[in-house]
């Protein structure tokens, strides 16, 4: 039987946040294909504001062979994190799928085309619209085109696609003895940093191996970011020494509001 566990905490979004308007500011595209506001300009940066805390629910997952099971059971731990006043939910890295390279071809979704060709996400945005919460959806292995990614999905309260960040940082490990395994054996790295405002506040997204990478939060707090979520699915072999160190040390340096970390085990 799969275990799922959901950790509610409270959370305060500033009433407005501006990023520091002498940080440079280079414009990326982001989810939408539009590029944010560059410091130079005229326009102001959007802002976002809440007056009162927040529920977050991290939620860990058993991950088995089964597909439908386990979107069945990511359904079941979203509904009870809404049901306990969760108004984020966030999932963990690449929970529809076991980890591996020969699993992640098989359980590859087209998140493009949406509907039967992505039942994971299906299910994320009608749940997303029906509950009138945010769901940060961990990640799935995604299929676009000859091409495979490690990809998050960011779904708003009005049930739609708000944001895509397919994972910067591929993780490659080799110690003689403990452990291999390459993502980049099956695996596309994505190229693009993904900051994604939704009600709750202005969140940037990496996946678990990004979080080792100062730069990329730095990015995003340069833009604004109130939340910096990793989905992750750290190995026992180095996770252990990292996970919390990364993820303190991210917060800290980046100074931004808080930094999410979330682990998914395999059953």
């Amino acid at each position: 039987m799969l275990q799922i566990h959901a950790t509610l905490s409270s959370c305060i979004i500033p009433r407005l946040y501006n990023a520091p308007i002498l940080r440079s500011q280079p414009a990326f595209p982001n989810n939408t294909g539009k590029r944010l506001i560059n410091s130079n300009s005229k326009t102001p940066i959007r802002t976002i504001s809440s007056s009162s805390p927040f529920k977050i629910a991290l939620c860990q997952l058993s991950v088995s062979a089964n597909k439908e099971r386990n979107i069945a059971h990511a359904r079941k731990v979203i509904e009870e994190a809404a049901e306990k006043g969760a108004r984020l939910v966030l999932l963990p890295e690449i929970w529809n799928s076991p980890y591996s390279n020969d699993s992640f071809p098989v359980y590859a979704e087209d998140i493009d085309a949406g509907g039967n060709e992505s039942p994971s996400t299906a299910m994320l945005a009608e749940l997303a619209q029906s509950l009138q919460i945010t769901v940060v959806g961990g990640s799935i292995p995604e299929r676009s085109g000859d091409k495979l990614y490690n990809t998050c999905c960011v779904f708003d309260t009005d049930g739609k696609l708000k944001a895509k960040h397919r994972k910067i940082h591929l993780f490659n490990i080799d110690i003689p003895g403990q452990m291999t395994f390459k993502e980049s054996k099956t695996l596309t790295a994505g190229e693009t940093p993904i900051i994604v405002d939704t009600d709750v506040g202005r969140i940037g997204i990496g996946i678990c191996y990004d979080i080792r990478f100062q730069e990329l939060a730095a990015i995003y707090a340069a833009r604004g970011a109130h939340l910096l979520c990793y989905p992750g699915a750290f190995n026992m072999t180095t996770g252990p020494l990292h996970w919390e160190l990364l993820q303190r040390a991210r917060a800290a340096d980046c100074q931004v509001l808080s930094s999410l970390f979330f682990l998914s085990k395999v059953a």
